[in-house]
């Protein structure tokens, strides 16, 4: 049984509309409605056409054998709404041509939905079903049988995602499962669940992962297919990985200047007979994700949170983007705004950080000479030399005597370090973001198209720097230290999203105004004072 010629059937919701075509019973486009793509110049379609053409569509069967893989993909298959027969009940020596069922041909379900896919010949069974509601969720099963045994075949997304069209995009693939049995786990101190994640770099294609395991995805920076076997304890999956050549610049498609990047996905089923299973195919959002349950091996309830990666810093990562959210929902509807407003009162919240870190390097200035002193008394005796360690004893005894504590000066740095990283890596995985306006920037998750906001950054650091006074710092490197850090931070943030510059630009903004103020203080100008009388000593 095939179908006479390729045709295309729709199935449409609110949140998507997928094409499927009868060859290979796969999807040709996934569009997500609620979602754009500049590059695409319109609705935001899943689907990557380059990779997909090349090593598969999704919803393509894989199986170890290519040769039946390439078969199975590649027939033209009979798609039915309700099949009067299944899989099992076709026989017969001869391969026989039908018509499309109901009519199905170059027409538009409305989900709820279903279809089913079928194609025979005397070798060779298969049997695709799928069922749509009104989620991103879709109900798959699939079964194949090859010359009367039942064969391994996974349903995959093999070819990456839409959205992927430079370099840095591809670079953001990946595959993440949920495997209590897994030895290689990538979990996080803050909390209980344990999420692999396989990076390219460490993803060889054809590769078994095998169950039990809750879930299975691969996935980009915003978007990913999820595939939740019903088996979990029968479940594996295959990892792909594939090279293809890009253009350099995705404005200029027609290009010779091209980019080798890796592409990424994955098949999950069923090891033993067909496949029963659910996927999501939609954006990873945390509120969408929280309602899509997972059965799980030790029946507690469990989610797909676990696909946004807010890395080790979760604990703090995940409260700031709620904040955020909760910022831009209900005093200011704008994200970049919401970002101005948070990052005001995370930098007046830290004040506290910068008064303590001030007044600890004006100690460590006051005691600077007598610490001096001694380490003048013993530099005749070698670090492994026992008349040497009188000399710590006396630092720290000046240290107690003085009130200081050699470590004031860096313990507000390191506090902030954290949170610094947390916020980092909370834009860099806020959806919300993606394609989210301020001012003259079209898109919070992307660079700065006239990178104002990276030079501005580069000239407040240059400024915070020149007003901040160094303790113990040579002059010479502290002018050294006061250009080459604004320049490397520069260079670092060059490229990076528009938001996350925005927070550190505004941060520096802020930082100057108060650096100004403290400057003012009795502290600073003591520290100011001390500072511009060892410069005038080291000039004579």
């Amino acid at each position: 049984m095939q179908a006479a010629a390729e045709t295309e059937t729709v199935i449409e919701n609110d949140l998507y509309r997928i094409t499927f075509t009868n060859r290979g019973a796969q999807v040709k486009s996934w569009i997500l409605k609620k979602f754009d793509n500049e590059a695409q110049n319109g609705l935001l379609d899943l689907v990557n056409p380059a990779a997909s053409q090349k090593y598969g569509y999704p919803l393509s069967l894989w199986t170890y054998d290519e040769t039946l893989r390439n078969r199975i993909n590649s027939a033209l298959y009979v798609p039915s709404t309700n099949p009067q027969t299944g899989m099992n009940e076709v026989r017969g020596t001869t391969v026989t041509v039908v018509p499309d069922k109901v009519g199905l041909a170059g027409q538009t379900l409305k989900a709820p939905a279903s279809i089913t896919f079928e194609y025979s010949d005397p070798d060779l069974s298969v049997r695709k079903s799928f069922r749509f509601d009104h989620s991103y969720l879709v109900n798959v099963e699939t079964a194949v049988t090859y010359k009367g045994g039942e064969v391994t075949a996974f349903p995959a997304w093999p070819s990456g995602f839409g959205d992927q069209v430079t370099a840095a995009s591809y670079a953001a693939g990946r595959i993440d499962y949920h495997n209590d049995a897994s030895t290689e786990r990538t979990g996080y101190i803050f909390f209980p669940d344990y999420i692999s994640r396989l990076a390219i770099k460490s993803i060889s294609g054809g590769n078994t992962i095998r169950g039990p395991f809750e879930w299975a995805a691969t996935a980009d920076q915003y978007f990913a297919a999820v595939f939740i076997p019903d088996d979990p304890a029968g479940a594996a999956a295959v990892t792909l990985r594939n090279s293809l050549q890009v253009p350099r610049d995705p404005d200029k498609p027609d290009s010779k200047e091209t980019s080798n990047v890796e592409v990424v996905g994955t098949a999950v089923g069923s090891l033993h007979g067909p496949t029963v299973e659910r996927m999501y195919v939609g954006p990873k959002e945390l509120a969408v994700l929280e309602a899509v349950p997972v059965p799980t091996i030790k029946n507690d309830k469990r989610d797909i949170r676990g696909l946004v990666d807010f890395g080790w810093w979760g604990i703090i990562a995940k409260p700031l983007f709620l904040w955020l959210k909760w910022t831009y929902n209900h005093i200011v509807p704008n994200w970049g705004w919401a970002i101005v407003l948070q990052t005001l009162i995370i930098s007046v919240a830290l004040l506290p950080l910068r008064i303590t870190q001030m007044k600890s390097m004006l100690k460590m200035q006051r005691i600077a000479p007598q610490i001096k002193a001694i380490q003048e008394k013993y530099k005749k005796y070698s670090l492994k030399d026992p008349r040497k360690a009188p000399m710590n004893e006396e630092i720290s005894t000046l240290y107690k005597k003085e009130g200081v504590n050699p470590a004031g000066g860096c313990l507000p740095m390191l506090i902030q370090f954290p949170f610094l990283i947390a916020y980092y890596r909370m834009l860099g995985v806020a959806l919300d973001l993606r394609h989210a306006h301020w001012l003259w920037i079209h898109d919070l998750s992307a660079r700065d198209p006239i990178f104002l906001l990276p030079i501005f950054m580069v000239v407040s650091m240059l400024v915070t720097q020149k007003m901040t006074p160094q303790a113990g710092m040579d002059p010479a490197q502290q002018k050294m230290m006061t250009v080459m850090m604004p320049l490397m931070m520069g260079f670092i943030f060059f490229n990076l999203a528009a938001g996350l510059n925005l927070y550190y630009a505004e941060s520096n903004l802020i930082s100057i105004v108060q650096q100004a103020i403290m400057n003012r203080t009795k502290l600073g100008r003591e520290m100011r004072e001390m500072m511009e009388k060892r410069a005038r000593k080291k000039d004579k």
